[in-house]
């Protein structure tokens, strides 16, 4: 079997080259772009947190409330969630405990490694990237990681691609 790194990486590629993405990690979002990417992440870890992480070091959603708390005092007011996340939360809403783990290796993974180069870029504190017991939360998702979750990673990543395009149709038309 091909290893999980291996066989989602043509899709983790396409993901972080979405204009979205890039514009993030080259500091290029304002602080109501960023606010709107924000209001998809807390969506998409409530309903990942409601079902359980292996960890409650990678829990997320209070950090990025925390974030989103910070931008709405700046004036932004609360900003819908997007059809392609909607999509996604119904998606992860119908999965059970195990299930659900292909997505937190990616959504939560992707947060710890990609995400501290891009705390650097964003217009906030980044509380989101903020881990507390790094390697205690990322050894959790190592103990049970398996190569099987290929397929349901790249699904997972499609959802993403979907979000990200979303994202710059809906901020580049602001």
């Amino acid at each position: 079997m091909i290893p999980l790194k291996e066989a989602t990486a043509e899709k983790h590629k396409q993901a972080e080259r979405m204009p979205f993405n890039i514009r993030m990690f080259r500091g290029q979002l304002g602080k109501e772009e960023y606010f709107l990417y924000l209001v998809q992440q807390a969506e998409i870890f409530k309903v990942i947190e409601d079902i359980g992480t292996p960890h409650k070091g990678l829990d997320r959603l209070a950090s990025v409330q925390a974030d989103i708390q910070e931008l709405n005092t700046a004036g932004f007011p609360q900003e819908d969630v997007l059809e392609s996340t909607k999509a996604y939360s119904q998606y992860l809403s119908k999965l059970n405990a195990e299930q659900v783990l292909p997505h937190v290796y990616l959504n939560y993974l992707a947060i710890m490694f990609g995400g501290q180069m891009m705390k650097k870029a964003v217009p906030s504190t980044g509380r989101m990237y903020d881990f507390e017991n790094m390697q205690e939360a990322l050894q959790a998702v190592r103990r049970v990681q398996k190569d099987e979750w290929a397929d349901e990673v790249n699904k997972g990543f499609d959802y993403l691609i979907a979000i990200f395009d979303e994202l710059e149709k809906v901020t580049v038309s602001q």
